[in-house]
C-alpha cells in the first residue's frame, strides 16, 4: 500500500458512519451482513449506507457479493492488513518485526485465516 491509498483509506475511516460500519463489518466475520441488516443495526438509511458502502469498498477496506436479491458486505481483511502494515512498518526504530504479532493477532484473532477470506465467500456463494 502506498500513501496515496493509505490516505484514501484513512478517509473513508474518518467519518462516523463509515466507521461503524466497519467496525460492524470486522465483527461480523467472514460471513458479513447484508445491506438492510447493516442499515438496520446502525440505524442509518439505506440511500445513505449504500453511499458509504461505496466509499469503504472504493478504499479496499470491504468487499461485497449479491446472493440472490441481498448484496452481503464483508470486510476486506487483505486490504486492511495493507492499511495497518502500512501505518506501522516505521515501528519501533525500523524493526517492523517487533509490531507484527500486534498485526497477526488483529487479523487471525478470530481465528479466521485472513488470506482465505475471498475463498470462502466464493464457496458459499456457489
Amino acid at each position: 500500500m502506498d500513501i496515496t491509498d493509505t490516505v484514501k483509506a484513512l478517509s473513508a475511516l474518518a467519518q462516523e458512519s463509515r466507521l461503524n460500519a466497519f467496525r460492524l463489518l470486522v465483527r461480523s466475520g467472514p460471513d458479513g451482513l447484508a445491506a438492510g441488516e447493516i442499515a438496520r443495526q446502525l440505524s442509518i438509511p439505506h440511500n445513505t449506507l449504500s453511499s458509504h458502502l461505496s466509499i469503504l469498498s472504493n478504499a479496499g477496506l470491504i468487499t461485497s457479493h449479491r446472493e440472490s436479491r441481498s448484496i452481503i458486505y464483508h470486510i476486506n481483511f487483505n486490504g486492511t492488513r495493507e492499511l495497518l502494515s502500512f501505518l506501522m512498518e516505521d515501528c519501533c526504530r525500523g524493526q517492523p518485526e517487533l509490531c507484527l504479532p500486534v498485526l497477526d493477532s488483529l487479523l487471525s484473532g478470530c481465528g479466521t485465516n485472513p488470506d482465505t477470506i475471498g475463498e470462502h465467500h466464493e464457496k458459499n456463494a456457489r
